[in-house]
C-alpha cells in the first residue's frame, strides 16, 4: 500500500527561486517563492517515495515565524491527521534561520501520532547543486518509514535525522550546517535507506503537557547576550518592556560579567525568572551554589534561543522555580 504523506510548505531557502543557477547567495533579493504545490511539481522524484499533496500555509520569511505560525502549523498538523485517517507523516518546508526554533516548539505542543519532519535548504531551489530537491526527497522517506513513530518532531537536512531539541544551525552557507552538538545525529538516509542508531530519553510530542491551541500568546521571554563589559542596559530594557523571563546566554559554563549579574539579580528581584544558559554552543550549565544564591536557573543544555521557547511555555504554567526545573529536566 502506497504511503501518504503531507507536504506543508512555509516559504524559505527551499522554496526560493533565485535569478539564475549561480544566484545562490542573494536569491532572497528576487523575492520569489514557491508555494508547496509547485515545489512538489518541481521536485516530482518524491512521488516515488510516497503519495506526497501539498497543503496551502502560505510562504513566510523564516525571520518572521513566531507563536501565530507555530499554532497554525500546530492546528494544520491536528487536522491533516483528523481528515487523513491513512496519512503517514508530514512534512513542513522551512526557511533554516529559525527553522530549529520552529521544530522544537512544534516538538513540544504537536498533538498528532504521525511523524513530523521539518526540512530545509541551504541553497534555493533554482541553485546549481542545491540541496533542496535531495532533501525534500529524504524528509519524506523518513516520514514515511515506521522507524520515525514515536520519535517527536525530527529535522532533516544533508542526509542527516536530528531529534529537534538537539539540533541547531552552526554555519551560514554550508550544507553541513545542522549539528546536534552534544548528541550528535539520531541516523542517516542513505539513499533508499533511513537508518536510526539511537533514540532521544527526554519526553516529546504529543505525549507533553504544553498545547498551542490552549495558549492565545506565550509570555514575553528575552535572552541577554553575554560580552566583555555587559552593563546590564538590555536586561533593565527587557524589564521595563513587560518580560516575565529572561535567558541569560553566558560565558561558559553559564555566568555573566558583572554589570548583567546586577541586573539581572534586579530583574529576579522583580519578580521576572531568570534562566542561566550559555552562549558557547554546546554543554550543560548545572545548578550550583552560585546560581541558588542568585535566585537563576539553570537551562540544562539547552541553547539560548530553545530555552526561551521551553521557558516561556513553562510560564505559561507557572513561575515557580522547582517545578521549572522539573520541566527543563524533562523535556
Amino acid at each position: 500500500m502506497v504511503k501518504k504523506i503531507a507536504f506543508i510548505g512555509t516559504g524559505g531557502t527551499i522554496s526560493s527561486i533565485g535569478k539564475g543557477p549561480l544566484d545562490i547567495v542573494h536569491y532572497g533579493a528576487h523575492k520569489t517563492m514557491l508555494p508547496a504545490g509547485d515545489i512538489l511539481a518541481a521536485v516530482p522524484q518524491v512521488q516515488e517515495v510516497a503519495e506526497i499533496f501539498a497543503v496551502p500555509f502560505g510562504n513566510v520569511p523564516s525571520p518572521n515565524i513566531f507563536f501565530d505560525e507555530w499554532k497554525a502549523l500546530s492546528a494544520l498538523c491536528s487536522q491533516l491527521e483528523r481528515e487523513h485517517a491513512d496519512l503517514a507523516g508530514i512534512v513542513i518546508g522551512h526557511g533554516t534561520a529559525t527553522l530549529e526554533e520552529t521544530a522544537y516548539a512544534l516538538g513540544l505542543t504537536l498533538k498528532v501520532s504521525v511523524p513530523v519532519v521539518v526540512v530545509g535548504s541551504q541553497r534555493p531551489l533554482s541553485g546549481l547543486s542545491s540541496d533542496a530537491s535531495m532533501n525534500l526527497v529524504n524528509a519524506c522517506r523518513v516520514a514515511a518509514h515506521p522507524q520515525s513513530r514515536g520519535r517527536g518532531v525530527l529535522v532533516l537536512l544533508n542526509d542527516e535525522i536530528h531529534a529537534a531539541r538537539e539540533v541547531t544551525k552552526t554555519a551560514t552557507y554550508r550544507l553541513q550546517t545542522f549539528r546536534a552538538p552534544d548528541f550528535g545525529m539520531l541516523g542517516y538516509v542513505d539513499g533508499t535507506v533511513v537508518s536510526y542508531y539511537r533514540n532521544t530519553t527526554r519526553i516529546t510530542a504529543p505525549e507533553t503537557e504544553f498545547d498551542l491551541a490552549q495558549l492565545v500568546a506565550l509570555p514575553r521571554v528575552d535572552i541577554s547576550y553575554a560580552y566583555a563589559g555587559g552593563d546590564g542596559v538590555d536586561v533593565d530594557a527587557f524589564v521595563a518592556a513587560g518580560a516575565k523571563g529572561i535567558v541569560s546566554a553566558g560565558f561558559a559554563p553559564g555566568m555573566a560579567p558583572p554589570g548583567q549579574i546586577a541586573a539581572l539579580e534586579r530583574a529576579a528581584a522583580a519578580g521576572v525568572v531568570v534562566m542561566q544558559s550559555t552562549r558557547a554552543g554546546s554543554g550543560m550549565v548545572h545548578e550550583s551554589a552560585r546560581l541558588l544564591e542568585l535566585g537563576f536557573i539553570p537551562a540544562d543544555n539547552l541553547n539560548p534561543q530553545k530555552a526561551r521557547i521551553l521557558l516561556a511555555l513553562a510560564l505559561g504554567k507557572t513561575s515557580a522555580r522547582e517545578e521549572i526545573m522539573r520541566i527543563f529536566a524533562t523535556y
